[in-house]
């Protein structure tokens, strides 16, 4: 069985292996990586053999790493690279190409009936009647979405987005709010296996789910970059954040809301962003946090939408496809039951 892992910004690394009876007997590494000495492959190979087909990611790299000496080197890859490696010789992580992902430009919709179909793809995934979706949206008017654990009072001022004709809604996964205006933000979910993100932690999945969008947004002359744990920055001011929930399966959903353009002082307005979140950004005001694409590309919110699909579509295989009847009735159905619901929205009052 082989796999192969390409180290980001690194070199490849091949994995041959063979298993009998629930471990593996024999293990050869290959690829364009640089090490030293010779010796030190056989040494790499000999740490997997034996080694249980459940080993983790880091099992697999913790036993490479016990066996190496002090003064072989790995050059462009490392030890975690080549558990991925063998993870997908195994069968039990994927890579992207693994994998056809179905492309949703979905209509304006209210907040809780996106925050519904978010969790209806996620579950269909996760029960086998969908495939990895990539869906992008547009809002039916402007709303405030707070994370899954936020306190509602403690966070946004409701009396003012009340004034404002702002609809607050809470999302099932975790993070911080969102300040949403329809035709100034770009949001978008991708929802996928866990295997593709088997072996990284959870902090690690955001990098890895962001890097498709840093190379589409790198693409347009912005010097974007990730900053951990779930910001999308450049040097004039943070573009997007992400959030994640991931199901009992391992099955992800990833989103992420960026502003195109924003109205900072309504922002300010609404949110109740404290001294204590604002301490490590090193500003005193949360109006200078964000900037939006439309001042850094000079493009329409829609050519920018249409280029971030092209670069994932060059990249990987991307398929059209729409919203069914029955996902739209099960995600109007979470709407009366619970995204709808002042029970949710104050779950943490």
């Amino acid at each position: 069985m082989r796999g192969e892992f390409k180290v980001p910004g690194g070199k490849l690394a091949t994995i041959e292996i063979e298993y009998c009876d629930g471990f593996i007997t024999k293990a050869s590494l290959s690829g364009d990586f640089f090490l030293e000495p010779d010796e030190a492959l056989s040494r790499i190979n000999e740490a997997i053999v034996g080694l249980p087909i459940t080993a983790k990611v880091t099992e697999i790299a913790q036993a490479i790493t016990s066996n190496l000496h002090r003064d072989d080197t790995l050059v462009g890859f490392t030890a975690k690279d080549i558990g991925f490696a063998v993870r997908r010789a195994l069968g039990a992580s994927t890579s992207w190409h693994d994998h056809v992902f179905t492309l949703i430009q979905d209509q304006p919709r209210s907040p809780a009936m996106h925050m519904a179909l978010d969790q209806v793809y996620a579950e269909a995934l996760s029960q086998g009647t969908r495939g990895p979706t990539l869906r992008f949206w547009d809002w039916a008017c402007p709303a405030v979405v707070i994370g899954s654990f936020q306190s509602l009072s403690n966070e946004v001022d409701q009396e003012t987005a009340h004034s404002h004709g702002i609809t607050i809604v809470r999302r099932i996964s975790g993070g911080g709010a969102m300040f949403i205006e329809p035709g100034n933000t770009i949001t978008y979910s991708l929802v996928v296996p866990g295997s593709l993100v088997d072996g990284l932690s959870f902090e690690e999945s955001y990098e890895f789910l962001d890097t498709w969008i840093l190379n589409a947004l790198n693409t347009l002359g912005i010097d974007a970059t990730y900053k951990p744990l779930n910001d999308i920055t450049s040097p004039v001011g943070k573009i997007a954040g992400a959030a994640q929930k991931r199901l009992h399966d391992g099955t992800v959903l990833h989103h992420v809301t960026m502003a195109y353009d924003i109205d900072a002082d309504k922002m300010g307005q609404v949110l109740r962003i404290g001294r204590e979140k604002l301490s490590d950004k090193g500003i005193a005001s949360a109006n200078k946090r964000v900037d939006p694409l439309k001042s850094q590309t000079n493009m329409e919110r829609h050519e920018i939408v249409d280029s971030f699909i092209d670069s994932f579509s060059t990249q990987y295989t991307l398929v059209m496809g729409s919203v069914s009847c029955e996902e739209e009735a099960a995600a109007q159905a979470l709407v009366e039951s619970k995204f709808g619901t002042t029970a949710w929205l104050g779950r943490i009052p």
